[in-house]
């Protein structure tokens, strides 16, 4: 009986995420944004495949160049604009042939575009939507056409919510059922095993810590073996980066 309900609930999250990518692809068509890239991980160079094992990409996603096989191309998210754009901005934002601009002013697409030095592939026009999730994994879904589309703003704004709405869905959905690992069981860090790891994370050593938090060196290196532990990683490396992408230290510059 478990068996069974397993075997069709998992047929049913098939479905679903099948579902989701043909959405993706009717929702490109209807705003002249017909051609599709997509990475649920882009750390990751494995293409995003359908239950037959095939990539979506260049079955289903089409792409205007035959000849670009990004998905098998390892080097593609250290050239594109649009991959480099994504890691720093966690916002739906769009392409003009010229720049890359989102619903808001953003300083960091900005200074990006002032400096950016990344190939667009023959993109006139494009809708780039990141999706940032847990432990560092970050996703993007680009549509995108080879012509000049002067009214891409306006089909910005329009539809860029729905857009981003979808890749949330689609990509979380892919990830979770891609992931053949066990998710990492939630546990609360206490506030100092929070502590030394904000402390860890701006570069302090143990004694530095200690001698900021008035308590001993091991007792510094028996919250960061704690917090480790909890995280299911060795080291204080690593539980910094988990830490990070947890949201437990954040982006400012003190403890």
């Amino acid at each position: 009986m478990a068996t069974g309900q397993s075997d069709e609930s998992s047929r049913a999250d098939g479905q679903d995420i099948h579902n989701l990518v043909q959405s993706v692809v009717t929702a490109g068509q209807k705003i002249h944004l017909p051609f599709i890239a997509a990475s649920a991980d882009i750390g990751d160079p494995s293409p995003m495949c359908g239950p037959d094992g095939k990539p979506y990409a260049g079955d289903v996603f089409k792409w205007f160049d035959p000849d670009l096989d990004y998905w098998n191309d390892r080097t593609f998210a250290l050239r594109s604009g649009f991959i480099q754009a994504a890691r720093i901005c966690s916002e739906p934002m769009y392409y003009d042939g010229t720049t890359l601009k989102s619903w808001r002013p953003i300083e960091a697409l900005e200074v990006f575009n002032q400096n950016a030095e990344y190939e667009t592939f023959g993109v006139k026009a494009a809708i780039v939507c990141p999706c940032h999730m847990p432990f560092g994994v970050l996703g993007v879904i680009v549509w995108a056409t080879n012509e000049d589309l002067p009214d891409i703003a306006d089909i910005f704004d329009q539809n860029a919510e729905r857009l981003h709405i979808l890749t949330l869905k689609l990509l979380s959905s892919y990830r979770d059922s891609a992931t053949v690992t066990t998710p990492t069981e939630t546990r609360d860090l206490t506030r100092r095993e929070i502590q030394c790891l904000r402390w860890a994370a701006l570069g302090k050593t143990d004694n530095e810590i200690g001698t900021i938090m008035g308590v001993s060196v091991p007792t510094v290196r028996f919250h960061l073996v704690n917090a480790g532990k909890k995280f299911g990683v060795h080291g204080r490396a690593q539980a910094v980066r988990v830490a990070t992408s947890l949201g437990y230290i954040g982006g400012r510059k003190s403890a």
